[in-house]
């Protein structure tokens, strides 16, 4: 498949933009039982491509991403688009066809528009990014495009599965606790989490709001590092996005830094981790030390507190947030002749919202009540201090740490659904370092070893930095990526038969489809 950077570099000098468009458009047509997409405008998405073309003859110079296909995760705004948050209450009816429309476009959604990029689609996910698994949604679950029975992950399994599937070249996802990098390592392919406040969460519909961030998923470190140059940045509509001077990432070396200093967090290594998980996460770090990196073993002992600081975190914002859905302003409206206004709340809410959001709002409107602030809400902030404190000491000795992204490879469909907490543990490994407004990477590690009946699926590994040190994290990616490239000899079955995955640099310059 033509990596994005190979796309836009072909679109500026002369190629049509419409032939990769097309091919996604193909792609997601041919494999819409995945589930990966709420909303895709086919004609929308060939005239971005046609416009582009015509700004090119004329003389225009074409940005980044010029004739790149990316897909959105339906909860960023988009003025041309539907944003439902795979929420039926963010419709008038439950239909996705009577979604809500925004007025504007988010920050990261301009600054695709500005690189030129081609906006084909907007991506399930779990509603209100509440989940691990893409089955939350409020329309239909998302698949994993290695093996349909499994989940893709979640909440940004829709953005995932499409990059995995060859439906989009790049997406953008969203990441509270994990909501990027473990449905990378589900799926195969490459999630970055940004530092907190690095990316503009401007237009983003706010699950918990000093944790949500926004990120890149691709094929590669080098496409993740294209997008994220084109979405971070400072935005005086975002007050905690930073004004701190952005670094671009793009061109960062691909060679293991002498002396680079990877960190091996004990915690992350215990009971619970699936052996095949750890085996391919520890032969990472054998290939890391084999080309001259140096293993450095370090304690983060607040690691166990924090599945439970960061459910009473979240959900305490979700329980804020999502106040704002009451039936009246926007969205779904229950009510029956002669209801008062709590009956049109308790109506609206009731029908709009499902089952795991329903969890969290009372979780949350639980532990902010009186009585029970302190008992729960301060104390885990105090914790999360104390886990912040963690990472600063970790730092202070290494320069990136490598993790296991989950305990396990993807699970069965409907395998965890009815019991919340194990499906929660799931995100133990990714929790810390969004507690912490770290940046963190996914990216592929190896296969699990499939049967006849158990095909093999993709495992993932983490690498987390320091904070704002977006550089460091990306040449530390690019050259384990390299080490582990004689690993990745499966081939996705979805992306096997997708039009845009059997695209190739010469395909484009020809304009074969065009």
């Amino acid at each position: 498949m033509i990596s994005a950077r190979d796309l836009a570099a072909q679109v500026r000098g002369g190629a049509d933009a419409a032939v990769a468009t097309r091919a996604a458009l193909d792609s997601i047509e041919r494999q819409r039982e995945l589930g990966a997409f709420l909303h895709v405008d086919r004609e929308g998405a060939l005239a971005q491509a046609h416009a582009l073309n015509e700004r090119r003859r004329s003389g225009v110079p074409l940005g980044a991403l010029a004739g790149v296909p990316v897909a959105v995760k339906d909860l960023l705004a988009t003025r041309d688009a539907p944003t439902t948050c795979a929420s039926k209450i963010l419709t008038r009816d439950g239909r996705l066809e009577t979604g809500w429309r925004a007025p504007y476009d988010a920050t990261v959604v301009e600054r695709l528009r500005a690189a030129d990029a081609i906006l084909i689609g907007k991506t399930n996910l779990d509603e209100f990014a509440m989940g691990s698994s893409n089955e939350n949604s409020g329309f239909f679950p998302v698949h994993n495009p290695w093996d349909p029975a499994h989940a893709p992950g979640g909440s940004s399994g829709g953005s995932a599965a499409s990059v995995a599937a060859g439906s989009s070249c790049l997406a953008l996802g969203t990441d509270t606790g994990g909501s990027i990098r473990q449905p990378a390592a589900f799926c195969g392919v490459v999630g970055l989490k940004p530092s907190y406040g690095r990316v503009s969460r401007y237009g983003l519909v706010a699950f918990a709001s000093s944790l949500d961030v926004i990120g890149p998923i691709a094929n590669d470190v080098a496409d993740a590092a294209l997008l994220f140059d084109v979405i971070a940045g400072a935005d005086a509509r975002d007050s905690t996005c930073t004004t701190a001077p952005l670094v671009p990432c793009f061109n960062v070396e691909s060679q293991v830094p002498r002396g680079l200093r990877v960190g091996i967090p004990a915690e992350y290594f215990q009971s619970g981790l699936d052996p095949q998980v750890e085996s391919a996460v520890r032969r990472a770090a054998q290939r890391l030390e084999a080309a001259g990196a140096s293993l450095v073993p370090i304690s983060l002992p607040h690691t166990r507190y924090g599945v439970a600081t960061y459910y009473l975190i979240a959900t305490a914002e979700a329980s804020s947030n999502l106040a704002r859905f009451d039936g009246v302003r926007f969205g779904m409206r229950v009510e029956a002749p002669g209801s008062d206004l709590a009956q049109l709340y308790a109506k609206s809410r009731g029908n709009g919202f499902g089952r795991e959001v329903k969890r969290r709002i009372m979780l949350g409107t639980y532990a902010l009540s009186a009585g029970y602030y302190d008992a729960y809400y301060k104390r885990a902030q105090q914790a999360r201090a104390l886990i912040v404190q963690d990472f600063q000491a970790a730092f202070a000795q290494v320069d990136v740490l490598l993790t296991p992204v989950s305990p396990t490879p993807a699970f069965k469909l409907g395998e965890k659904t009815d019991d919340p907490l194990t499906m929660y543990l799931a995100d133990v490994y990714t929790l810390p370092a969004s507690l912490a407004g770290l940046p963190a990477i996914s990216l592929p590690c190896g296969f699990t070893a499939g049967t006849a009946n158990a095909p093999a699926l993709p495992i993932g590994c983490q690498l987390i930095a320091d904070s704002m040190q977006e550089p460091v994290l990306f040449r530390a990616a690019k050259a384990l990526e390299g080490l582990l490239a004689d690993l990745q000899t499966s081939l996705c079955p979805a992306r096997a038969q997708s039009p845009l995955s059997m695209l190739t640099n010469s395909d484009v310059a020809r304009g074969v489809g065009g």
